[in-house]
């Protein structure tokens, strides 16, 4: 072997060696520590999603989620500062660290690959509404219709499960936009959560719409980085908490209209 050989092979085995040696340390898990030091944490909502979170009248954001933020943010003994998003970037901002935490994020098993899993703290499942004059009453009717649908969301997801190819699945950036397509006959039903449904269904008076069923019943989670375990503990004890002492429920009366039933946040 020469000395150019042998130097080629030093190196590669070096590099082998470093890069497993970083591959087996644990990941840098210092949120607590960053949220501390900034005075603040930042917390990802989406801007237009009441009765979550929405612009009141002094175009603050406020909502169930807005009640569950703020008393982490409280937990904390920091200012809380929410970041809008979108159900296509939201994950990114969080692995990016633009956000330390999301609110209203379903769980599923490709999401747990990449992001971790507080507690349930809402009740949350999908439907398919539509006209009443309108006969869908299973999957199997969706085949030949026009669904609106917020794009990278969980009900996208599940809508393009239960139909594959046979829809026509027309996808949009936002809620408004969703129901803004149904309502103006755009596309003949959505698929929206049971909270941007009810909305709807008590406001469209004209167009009759109606529940036709369930896709998926699923409660909603707030989402954290891997390895955080001191910002997860501190979000699972204060949603336990707001459980025990009745501030859930009042939240859920207040936003949702109804008492929160605790066996709505059982996966």
């Amino acid at each position: 072997m020469n000395i150019k050989t042998l130097l080629q092979s030093t190196a590669a085995a070096l590099l082998v060696a470093g890069t497993a040696i970083f591959a087996v340390q644990p990941a840098n898990a210092d949120a607590l520590e960053d949220i501390a030091k900034a005075g603040q944490i930042n917390v990802g909502v989406f801007a237009d999603f009441p009765p979550f979170s929405s612009a009141s009248a002094d175009m603050s954001l406020k909502g169930y989620d807005m009640d569950v933020a703020q008393a982490i943010a409280d937990a904390l003994k920091v200012k809380l500062n929410p970041v809008p998003v979108t159900g296509q970037n939201r994950i990114p901002y969080l692995t990016d660290h633009r956000v330390d935490l999301l609110m209203s994020v379903g769980y599923s098993k490709e999401r747990e690959q990449v992001i971790d899993f507080a507690a349930a703290y809402a009740p949350y499942y999908i439907a398919v509404i539509g006209p009443a004059e309108l006969k869908v009453t299973g999957k199997e009717d969706l085949a030949d219709k026009s669904i609106a649908v917020n794009r990278g969301t969980l009900e996208d997801t599940s809508l393009s499960e239960a139909v594959g190819d046979g829809a026509d699945i027309k996808r949009f950036d936002n809620y408004n936009a969703v129901i803004q397509a149904f309502i103006s006959g755009q596309t003949q039903l959505m698929v929206v959560g049971n909270d941007v449904g009810a909305q709807v269904l008590a406001r469209q008076e004209a167009l009759k719409p109606e529940q036709k069923f369930q896709l998926l019943t699923s409660p909603s989670h707030i989402g954290l980085n891997k390895n955080e375990d001191g910002l997860k503990k501190v979000i699972n004890d204060t949603v336990a908490a707001m459980l025990s002492d009745g501030r859930l429920s009042k939240s859920s009366e207040a936003w949702l209209k109804v008492p929160l039933n605790p066996e709505n946040l059982k996966d």
